[in-house]
Formats: C-alpha cells, structure tokens, sequence
C-alpha cells in the first residue's frame, strides 16, 4: 500500500490584491482505510483533492515541508512524472458527471482512453476491458451505454461511469469529491454501496471529500475538518460524535432534524480565534 505524506501543505492563488491563501498549513496521512475531509463551501477540502492529483492551476503557489505519495516527491516531480501517477496511481472521481465528463466524446471512447494512457491497450482488447469495467460498476447495458454521450445517462449512472474512469488506471489511492452531491436518497445509497465493495475488493485507499458529518463518520475511518483552509480537527470517525473543536461542534449543531420542528434552520457565528490559533 503506498502512503500519503503531507506536512504544512500551503495553497495560494495569485489575485490582483495580492496572494488569497486557500490552504494554510494542512498536514494530513494516508496509509490504507478510509479518510473522510469535511468541512463548508470555501474551506479548501476540493483544493486539497486537486493539489495531491496535480490539479490546480498555474496561477496557484504550492509549497510544503513534506508532499510524497509512494517515496516520490510530489513537489518535485517532473510533468511526465505526474502525469505518469495521475489516473495511473491516484484516481479521482470529480463532483459532477455533468460537467467532468466530455460532452461530445461518447462514454466509452473515454474510458478506453485510460486503458489506452495507463496500459498501452487499444482496439477490441480496450472496448472488452471497457464493458467488463461498466459491468463492474453495476451498468446493466454496457454496450448501450458504451456508444452513449453523457447528456443521455442519468446522474446515477454518470456518476458510475466516473468512477469506471477513475479505477480503470488501477489506482492505489482514489479521491472522491463530493461524489453523491447531485445524487437522490435512494441512488446515494447504491451508489456508496458499490464504492464501499470496489474498495474492499481492490483494495484502495480512499480520500472522501464531503459536506455530509453523517455520511463520512458512517462510511470513513478517519475524519479530518476544515475550515478557512486549515485543519480544525482530526480525529476517528467514532470520535465525531463527540468533538472537541467549537467548529466541528457548531457544525453538528446545525444539521436539520428529522424529529424537531424549527422555525428556521440552525447557524453559527464563526469566531476569528478559530484561524488565529492554526495560523
């Protein structure tokens, strides 16, 4: 199993005022099992996904103590380098088939694509790894669904279709970015039961990005969370019911009731002293 190493991993984008920092100071481990990354909209948990996939662009700055996947140094790494490990050892399935997907090459030419990037195989031999990998991924027609564009699946089964992209490189290490946001009840429920069975089966380790306290403290191991690009807390996914930050306590505070009925629906004030004490 090959380990993710980062210590004060910082992120900053340059702007016309000046550097806005996105990641300040993150240190996170990745050894097998299952790291869920929480937090709200801005506080750097998709940043974090695209920077350990080599992602971001180039206006952003990326420094660290240490960055490495598998011994190699991410920050040093060459492009042939990266791009070598993109896909190939690090999958990720991004947040909305939608718009991940391209809309005017049809599903299967690009899942075939990977095969031909990570493992040289084209033609005939590329298709059957192809519809062996949607019938992996629970698709009852692979071969309709090969010839298909994106706009003609549903959410569902596009989001299958990205997590076929992302394993067909054989990664060891697989991101998911708010991979059920765009899912209904029910399809999130089949969709994190064929996750949880891939990863068994081949064994990954898995970085799930999510705004949902409830589903990473039920489907990860660890959970690490975040706010204004730093890490407010870490702790075992057991522990997240009885947090020790203020921040990760107000966020659990405001998830709606099932059983309450409130006029309006929970907020917090965010405190400066959460940053400054990180800082």
């Amino acid at each position: 199993m090959s380990k993710l190493e980062i210590e004060d991993l910082r992120v900053s984008f340059a702007s016309r005022s000046g550097p806005v920092p996105a990641l300040r100071g993150v240190n996170i481990s990745v050894d097998g099992g299952r790291l869920g990354i929480v937090g709200e909209s801005g506080s750097g948990k998709s940043t974090m996904g695209r920077a350990i996939m080599g992602l971001l662009p180039p206006s952003a700055k990326v420094t660290a103590r240490r960055f490495e996947f598998a011994g190699q140094d991410m920050l040093k790494a060459s492009p042939a380098q990266k791009r070598a490990m993109r896909g190939r050892r690090i999958g990720m399935i991004m947040q909305d088939p939608r718009y991940a997907l391209n809309p005017v090459t049809t599903v299967g030419a690009q899942i075939a694509e990977c095969f031909r990037l990570h493992h040289g195989i084209t033609g005939r031999a590329a298709k059957a790894k192809v519809l062996d990998l949607l019938a992996a991924v629970r698709i009852n027609d692979p071969a309709s669904v090969y010839d298909q564009y994106p706009h003609q699946v549903s959410g569902g089964m596009g989001q299958r279709v990205m997590i076929a992209i992302a394993l067909a490189g054989e990664p060891e290490l697989l991101i998911a970015d708010e991979p059920t946001s765009a899912l209904d009840a029910s399809v999130r429920t089949s969709f994190l039961g064929l996750l949880d069975q891939i990863i068994k089966e081949r064994g990954m380790s898995l970085i799930l990005i999510s705004h949902d306290l409830h589903l990473v403290s039920s489907f990860c191991d660890r959970v690490v969370v975040m706010y204004g690009g730093q890490v407010m807390e870490e702790c075992t996914a057991a522990d997240l019911a009885n947090p020790h930050h203020a921040y990760t306590r107000a966020l659990a505070a405001c998830r709606p009731s099932l059983t309450e009925r409130l006029p309006e629906l929970r907020t917090f004030t965010r405190d400066p002293a959460w940053l400054e004490a990180k800082s």
